[in-house]
């Protein structure tokens, strides 16, 4: 496995991302339970309350998730300072070498950093996704017994405290 400890940061996108991200693939039964960044940056970006973020491994782009704000996080928190973390993905070539893993142990300093109001982020996972599930939790995420029906089936929601 590459050693990816010192290479990996998030950042907010910037359009100098775009070339990076519009070269993602996934293999196809991964891409039932997220999207490919082309597919869903628009429409983050023709909301305000929708933040497209960047996963950087030596300064280029190997993954990418939306950071979400607005009413739909009422479906997975009742806290209204919870942040929905949606469309999660690592690019098919840069899978199984811990840029998952890495990213989001550095996401609570990332969300200090960039939504200082925020105290939590919660993520649904499909129950058929065990491999990203043990991503998440081994990040940090807790599991407390939450589910809810998705687009691809049952789900677990998981949560991850800022504080």
């Amino acid at each position: 496995m590459k050693n990816t400890m010192n290479n990996v940061r998030l950042a907010l996108y910037h359009r100098d991302h775009e070339a990076g991200l519009g070269a993602f693939t996934l293999p196809e039964e991964q891409h039932e339970f997220t999207a490919l960044p082309f597919e869903v940056i628009q429409n983050a970006l023709e909301r305000k309350e929708r933040h497209p973020i960047v996963i950087l491994g030596d300064e280029e782009p190997v993954g990418f998730f939306i950071l979400d704000a607005g009413e739909d996080r009422s479906e997975y928190s009742d806290n209204p300072n919870a942040l929905l973390l949606r469309a999660f993905s690592i690019d098919h070539r840069h899978q199984g070498q811990g840029y998952a893993t890495q990213s989001l142990l550095g996401l609570k300093e990332f969300v200090k950093q960039h939504f200082p109001t925020a105290d939590e982020v919660v993520l649904a996972v499909n129950m058929r996704n065990a491999a990203a599930r043990h991503v998440y939790l081994k990040a940090g995420f807790r599991d407390e017994g939450r589910t809810r029906i998705g687009p691809a089936g049952p789900q677990h929601i998981l949560v991850l405290g800022i504080s």
